[in-house]
C-alpha cells in the first residue's frame, strides 16, 4: 500500500434509520476523500432508503445504496454489503452501525490499526474503551454475552460482539463471508471467529460506545438466543465436528 490516503468502503445496514443516516454519512465522508459509504437498506418503511438515494445522488462516487426488498436481518444485510464492497477493490472494508453508537471520528484510528493487522476491532472492553448511556441491564447483558462467548470459544478478544470493524479485503474474502449464516450478535461473533480460525491478526482499538439518540434498538430475544447457541456450534466445528463449508 502506498503513502496515498487509503480507500475505505464503510458498509452501513439500515432499517428505519431516517433520523440518523444523513448525519452518519456526512460524518464518515468528513474523515477523508477516500471514505465511501455503502448503505444497505432493508426496505425501511420510514423512508430511509429514499433518503439514502438522495444522498447517493448528491454525492456521486462517495455514497452507494443497496436496496433489499424487506427486513432480512443484520447478518444477511452485511453479507450483501460486503460482497458488493469487495467488488470495488478498496484498501479496507469497514462496518458500523447507523445509529451513531459507533462514532465516525473513530474510523481513522481503526483504519490506522488495520494497516498492521488483518482486522481492527473497535472495543468497549479494553483500556480506554467504555459504554455511555446504556441502562444497567444492557451493560450486564453485553458484558456477560461477551464473556460467555470468549469462554466457550477460548478466543483472545475482549469484545467479541463488537460490530465496529475495519477489515483487510483479503481477510474478509478469506472467511467465506457469503457463507456466514448467523445474525445480530451472532454474526459479529462468527465473522471474527472465522478470521481467528484462519490465523488472522486482530487489534482491539478502544472506542466509546454511545447509546442511540434516535430510533429504536433492533435487539431481540431471538438474536440473543441465537448467539448463545452459535458459539457452541462454532466450538464443535473447531474441534473437528461438522464441516464449516469455508474455503481452505
Amino acid at each position: 500500500m502506498s503513502d496515498r490516503s487509503p480507500s475505505v468502503v464503510v458498509v452501513v445496514p439500515t432499517y428505519n434509520e431516517r433520523a440518523n443516516i444523513e448525519g452518519l454519512v456526512l460524518g464518515v465522508m468528513a474523515q477523508g476523500a477516500g471514505y465511501r459509504v455503502l448503505i444497505v437498506d432493508d426496505g425501511s418503511p420510514d423512508g430511509t432508503g429514499a433518503l439514502a438515494d438522495g444522498l447517493a445522488a448528491a454525492y456521486p462516487g462517495r455514497v452507494d445504496v443497496l436496496h433489499r426488498a424487506a427486513k432480512g436481518g443484520l447478518g444477511p444485510a452485511y453479507i450483501a454489503g460486503f460482497c458488493r464492497a469487495l467488488k470495488q477493490n478498496p484498501d479496507f472494508v469497514a462496518q458500523m452501525d447507523a445509529d451513531f453508537s459507533h462514532d465516525p471520528d473513530a474510523l481513522p484510528r481503526l483504519v490506522s490499526a488495520a494497516h498492521h493487522v488483518d482486522l481492527a476491532l473497535g472495543s468497549r472492553y479494553v483500556a480506554g474503551g467504555r459504554l455511555v448511556g446504556w441502562p444497567v441491564w444492557r451493560r450486564l447483558l453485553s458484558r456477560l454475552g461477551g464473556a460467555y462467548a470468549r469462554l466457550v470459544l477460548g478466543a483472545p478478544v475482549a469484545d467479541l460482539t463488537s460490530g465496529f470493524k475495519v477489515w483487510r479485503p483479503e481477510t474478509l474474502a478469506g472467511i467465506g463471508v457469503e457463507q456466514l449464516g448467523s445474525d445480530g450478535y451472532g454474526f459479529t461473533i462468527e465473522a471474527t471467529w472465522r478470521a481467528l480460525q484462519r490465523g488472522a491478526t486482530v487489534s482491539e482499538v478502544p472506542i466509546v460506545f454511545a447509546d442511540r439518540v434516535a430510533g429504536a434498538s433492533k435487539l431481540s430475544r431471538r438474536i440473543v438466543f441465537e448467539a448463545a447457541l452459535l458459539v457452541w456450534r462454532l466450538r464443535w466445528e473447531a474441534r473437528g465436528g461438522r464441516k464449516s463449508g469455508l474455503p481452505s
